[in-house]
């Protein structure tokens, strides 16, 4: 993966797919008008022309108004000219010795093809231009100023329709308006109708649309308009477009081969009439005579001379050309549907008689829908297929169906779409329940969903999906309004945990969210989870990993509104945890104010399936990081690191048992088959499914199960997940058959590639990594369910991304300058970079008071410890046994990071029988490096590492406790740290 074809993909996304992307090359931006200083007064004085021009751009959502710049002569001009590029030449008649004709020949000389209008401020004027017809080859168009600066905004987009016509048609399918009008006083005063009809009946479908990305592009994909004036020149173009024309106007009399012919556009009509019988025509005229004609030839009429002429064009565009609802009728013309969407087609298509299906495919009208609503390669693939290519009127329904519902999911995946029911349990996509920020936790999420799905990552990897779950966000702002207006600061003064959580669950969530969070109860019947995402969480300045709640329910309540309940109570009590006692100390310690900090919340699918009868959870959990600080053997920093687990994430982001591998290495055991038995994960957490009433302020473990191998195997789940200790070979075998003990090894899957689980998560680390400019961690979950009768395939799932700061720009130590006799410690296990020169401070736990049934204990002194150094605004070194952080409180001491966070530098040591691997991929170790702690492991048999115990029994104690000694020194300990190799020393 290169730097060069992710920007490639990012840019498809941003930007949508390259044949958007590649519409409308050819724009107006820069514009030389020509006119006297009168004319240039009367512009001004008409309504300031630029501002003008801005204002119906901005009004229409268009893209950057173009700038106009004004020179009085045609001498002026082209001296201009020589200064700055223009992309378009307004001229008026009367501008100096040098005229619009000679002007016009000047310019098409040096530049030709750069356009050069003529405007007209009177209509007498025309009759210059009607005696200059050698002339008039060297301006393209002639319009008739009228006073209203929307004609400029149809001048512009006419010569851009002329110049990216040919290319937006061949590559988007593009629809082209043929409009034949040989009169300047009508056309200029119908041509900006027109375009205002097409740009407010595009602006309506871009109101419908749920995804502001989408949005974006429907403007490229407008219908455009050519402007003829003669047959011959609509003979031309309609021949040149014929493929690709949405409808066609035409006036009455005009020249046919340099004549005067007044049945010019009668001609016209009925010769395309003789090839061509489906497209929309419309005859305009002002003789009153002539709607009969119309009529006998099956074409629509315009009275020229109607004052509601113009809300019969937009009548029209509506019901004919694929704009506005879709409108099923019989053949007679009786309406008997109508949908607003995409969505509300998919369910009226499966009801419609067959007589309206059938009309309606036999005119294109599915089509041109498609094409209205910018499904320009849908509508390309659909558009030659014929009713007599289905079996049967059913096949047909059935295909229609299922192409709309493609055309609603493809257009959605990847982006954050506003509410929308039909949307709520679709995966790779975001629903925003209510606006503000999608929080660190979320943008990351919508980031890397959007890039993936744009990569179309999936197709790399056969027979399985890639996936985000149905995820729905909770913007900032309802976190806002639910503090300001529950006036939660003034309540929460002074209280404990407790008493907090209780204030929370009284207040009011908005009257919006509620609606919108019953609507979503309606469509989704499985288990979520609910997550924190706040605006400092999974950010790349502050990440602050697991101090926030996830709640997982079940959702399973027979009582829709009990299910409304338990969710609306976890949303607050994430909401909550903003101002518990540990977010507060963490945020202090970042130097923030809880007030300061504002909540996302995510509602997502709980990836998982039901195992037995009543748990629910998935195959495999995990996280991965592409930096590994503790590389083995051949493998390198860069190769990154992966920690599995069987069961939900809890195992592994709290630091519990499981499996380590690294993803370019899976094969590669990384530790002795003895000590992968004994380090094997022996539970795993499970979803309970018998609970659907529980009270979640009793903490976030209130739903889960804890099971054993023994309930995994049960289950059926360990096929390709376990190995077996043979005892008499004294090593593991893959053959599930063989009597022995269950160990978790993930062999079926990283050895023989059951599942590229491996392969995947090394490639999203790298785009990961190439996306966010520095190394990152990925959270996931695996479905390993197949179903032949759903379709539902092996599923990987993306459940978080997030930075982990590493500082590749490493201090260097020379082992060879080093006198161990002078150390504290030493090892080549170290995580962390550069030098810390302020320690006096060591709180270490004394190992001959250790006891791992104490661990509890150990917590709550070690707190206390911790207290008092925060108090004195001291740092310190901690020294102890085992896994600091793990939750486990036989694999360490099961501390909080608030309860140790005035730990500088954090030294982990062996003990006899109480080996345990360090802890990545743990929320502990994340936060360890953000705050850019250093972080050393001491085996307990090494050749290399050590600490000296006996010189810190030595030493004079400040304070000792049940288990932990304080030493206080009179001068500084400093820490030496080698981010490439991982030495780290610290100096008596």
């Amino acid at each position: 993966m290169k730097m060069e074809e992710l920007n490639y993909y990012y840019s498809k996304f941003k930007f949508g797919e390259d044949i958007f992307h590649q519409l409308m090359q050819k724009r107006v931006r820069d514009i030389l008008l020509v006119s006297t200083f009168y004319d240039a007064f009367i512009f001004e004085q008409d309504g300031r022309l630029s501002e003008q021009v801005f204002g119906e751009y901005r009004q229409l959502n268009l893209s950057t108004s173009p700038r106009i710049t004004s020179v009085p002569t045609g001498a002026d001009a082209l001296e201009k000219l020589k200064e700055h590029s223009f992309e378009l030449v307004i001229t008026m008649m009367r501008i100096g010795e040098i005229g619009p004709f000679q002007l016009a020949k000047k310019i098409k000389e040096d530049h030709p093809d750069l356009p050069v209008l003529l405007l007209l401020n009177v209509a007498s004027d025309y009759v210059i231009w009607e005696n200059h017809p050698e002339d008039k080859k060297y301006i393209d168009d002639v319009f008739l100023w009228n006073g209203d600066t929307k004609l400029f905004l149809a001048m512009i987009k006419s010569i851009e329709d002329r110049l990216n016509v040919d290319y937006d048609t061949t590559n988007g399918l593009v629809r082209v308006i043929l409009l034949v009008e040989d009169s300047v006083h009508y056309y200029s005063l119908f041509l900006p109708s027109l375009y205002s009809v097409i740009m407010r009946q595009t602006q309506k479908l871009i109101e419908e649309e749920v995804s502001d990305i989408n949005k974006r592009l429907r403007m490229r994909i407008r219908p455009k308009v050519i402007l003829a004036h003669d047959y011959n020149e609509a003979i031309e173009a309609y021949h040149r477009y014929k493929d690709y024309l949405l409808c066609l106007i035409s006036d009455v009399r005009y020249k046919v081969n340099g004549e005067v012919d007044p049945q010019a556009g009668i001609k016209l009509l009925r010769h395309i009439k003789m090839t061509n019988t489906d497209l929309p025509m419309i005859l305009q005229s002002s003789e009153a005579a002539n709607e009969k004609t119309a009529a006998e030839l099956g074409v629509h009429f315009l009275n020229k001379n109607s004052k509601n002429l113009f809300a019969q064009l937009r009548t029209f565009m509506v019901y004919n050309l694929g704009f506005g609802n879709f409108v099923f009728r019989k053949a007679d013309g009786e309406i008997i549907a109508e949908a607003a969407n995409i969505a509300e087609f998919e369910e009226k298509i499966l009801h419609v008689s067959e007589e309206s299906l059938i009309f309606h495919s036999k005119f294109n009208h599915f089509s041109n829908w498609l094409i209205a609503h910018g499904e320009v390669q849908i509508a390309k693939r659909i558009r030659p297929m014929k009713i007599e290519d289905f079996a049967s009127k059913e096949e047909l329904r059935q295909f229609l169906h299922h192409t709309f519902r493609t055309v609603r999911i493809d257009k959605n995946r990847g982006k954050i779409i506003n509410f929308d029911a039909v949307s709520l349990t679709e995966m790779n996509q975001i629903i925003r329940l209510t606006e503000g920020s999608l929080g660190g936790k979320g943008r990351g999420l919508a980031f890397l969903n959007a890039l993936l799905t744009t990569m179309d990552f999936e197709k790399k990897f056969e027979d399985i999906s890639i996936a985000l779950p149905s995820t729905a966000i909770i913007g900032t702002n309802e976190f806002d309004r639910f503090v300001e207006t529950n006036e939660i600061l003034e309540k929460i003064q002074g209280k404990n945990d407790e008493e907090i959580d209780g204030i929370f669950i009284q207040g009011q969530l908005s009257e919006q969210l509620v609606q919108r969070l019953e609507i979503y109860l309606e469509g989704v019947h499985y288990p979520i989870a609910v997550r924190s995402s706040s605006l400092l969480e999974d950010s790349q300045a502050q990440p602050l990993a697991g101090v926030y709640r996830t709640f997982m329910l079940p959702n399973n309540h027979p009582d829709k509104m009990y299910r409304l309940r338990q969710l609306m109570d976890a949303i607050k009590l994430v909401f909550a945890s903003v101002y518990l006692s540990d977010a507060r100390n963490f945020l202090e310690a970042l130097n923030f104010k809880a007030e300061e900090e504002k909540m996302a919340v995510i509602i997502q699918e709980t990836v998982g399936s039901l195992k037995g009868d009543n748990h629910y959870y998935p195959h495999i959990s995990g996280v991965a990081q592409s930096y590994n600080f503790y590389p083995t053997s051949y493998m390198l920093h860069t190769d990154g690191i992966a920690n599995i687990a069987l069961g939900l994430g809890k195992s592994v982001v709290e630091g519990k048992l499981n499996f380590r591998f690294c993803p370019r290495y899976p094969e590669t055991e990384m530790l002795p088959q003895t000590e992968m038995v004994r380090s094997a994960q022996k539970e795993f957490y499970a979803l309970d499914l018998t609970l659907n009433d529980f009270d979640l302020t009793k903490g976030e473990e209130i739903t889960l199960a804890k099971l054993t191998l023994k309930d995994a195997e049960k289950h059926g789940v360990l096929r390709y997940l376990a190995s077996v200790w043979d005892y008499e070979n004294y090593r593991l075998t893959d053959n599930l058959e063989e009597r022995g003990l269950k160990v978790l090894t993930f062999s079926g899957i990283l050895k023989y590639n059951h599942f590229p689980l491996a392969r995947i998560v090394s490639e999203l680390l790298e785009i990961g990594e190439i996306a966010l400019g520095i190394p990152v961690e990925i959270e996931f979950a695996v479905n390993l369910d197949y179903n032949h009768e759903t379709g539902s395939k092996p599923t990987f799932y993306i459940l978080q991304v997030r930075p982990l700061s590493v500082n590749t720009d490493a201090y260097r130590i020379d082992p060879a300058t080093l006198d161990k006799n002078e150390l504290l410690m030493y090892t080549e296990h170290g995580m962390g970079n550069g030098v810390i020169n302020d320690l006096t401070d060591v709180v270490y736990l004394d190992p001959r008071n250790f006891d791992k049934t104490r661990t509890t204990e150990m917590q709550e002194e070690i707190e206390r410890f911790n207290e008092s150094m925060a108090k004195q605004g001291r740092r310190y070194i901690l020294i102890g046994p085992g896994r600091w952080g793990s939750r486990d409180r036989f694999l360490g001491i099961p501390v909080r990071w608030p309860q140790i966070n005035r730990a500088k530098v954090i030294l982990e040591t062996g003990l006899r029988d109480f080996i345990v691997e360090a802890s990545q991929g743990t929320h502990f170790f994340h936060n360890l490096v953000a705050m850019n702690v250093g972080y050393f492991t001491i085996p307990f048999v090494s050749s290399t590492d050590f600490v000296d115990v006996e010189w810190l029994f030595s030493q004079p104690e400040a304070e000792r406790g049940k288990f932990f000694v304080h030493l206080e020194f009179d001068h500084p300990l400093v820490v030496r740290m080698d981010g490439k190799t991982g030495m780290a020393v610290i100096h008596k």
